[in-house]
């Protein structure tokens, strides 16, 4: 027999390795409702860098009575530039995707004004024997059953992006967010909320490259013969 403790361990590594552990009806209610969360995180092979890096999907969305939505931030709880967004027929699904070495997973889950938080960090370690490395997964922030009185779907909708839940211990100690995640997680609180969502909330478009003039071709002058 698995002694109690290292059952609870072990839970805990499935769930951060592969996100929020939901309850059948809150699943039944995301499939009935449209709303495609993908949290699950693989390992691909980039052939012209010959590197292996991780590859994520931001997704998601809302309806009135329900949200759910991933993301991703570098381990500094920054914005990471996305690889491409991805337009789809109907709303609340894939939205762009990301690639990295590394990176932290936002997930939340919203019902009515409640919410659960599961922020997790992700890594490459390699794998003794093979070329192939591992995923290291780690979570660094976990709440249950938040509380936010607002309706950010509807007639509260002007402070989206501007509030996020608050959540307790089990004590009815305040937890703080993790510093540095604070930024994502307004973000990601209006995510939650946005009904019908088309469009990316915390992944940002690549860097253009700038064009200096020492860059640029010159121009070629000359009398015609």
């Amino acid at each position: 027999m698995i002694p109690r403790e290292n059952k609870k361990a072990q839970k805990k590594e499935i769930e951060a390795r592969f996100g929020l552990r939901l309850a059948p009806d809150v699943l039944a209610a995301l499939g009935k409702t449209g709303i495609y969360c993908n949290a699950d995180i693989s390992i691909v092979h980039q052939q012209m860098a010959r590197r292996y890096v991780l590859r994520g999907e931001e997704s998601g969305g809302a309806v009135s009575t329900l949200g759910a939505y991933t993301s991703f931030v570098n381990e500094d709880g920054k914005p990471l530039s996305w690889l491409q967004p991805v337009e789809t027929v109907g709303p609340n699904g894939r939205h762009a995707i990301v690639i990295a070495p590394a990176f932290v997973r936002l997930q939340m889950v919203r019902v009515e004004h409640t919410y659960d938080l599961l922020i997790t960090r992700h890594r490459l370690l390699p794998a003794p024997g093979r070329t192939k490395p591992t995923i290291d997964s780690t979570t660094v922030f976990k709440a249950r059953q938040g509380t936010l009185a607002l309706d950010l779907w509807d007639k509260d909708a002007a402070s989206r992006g501007g509030i996020c839940p608050v959540f307790y211990s089990f004590a009815g100690d305040a937890l703080a967010i993790p510093t540095g995640f604070e930024e994502a997680m307004l973000v990601l609180t209006a995510a939650v909320c946005c009904v019908g969502c088309r469009h990316v909330h915390l992944l940002q478009p690549p860097p253009v490259p700038v064009t200096r003039e020492s860059d640029q071709a010159p121009e070629l002058t000359g009398v015609a013969g």
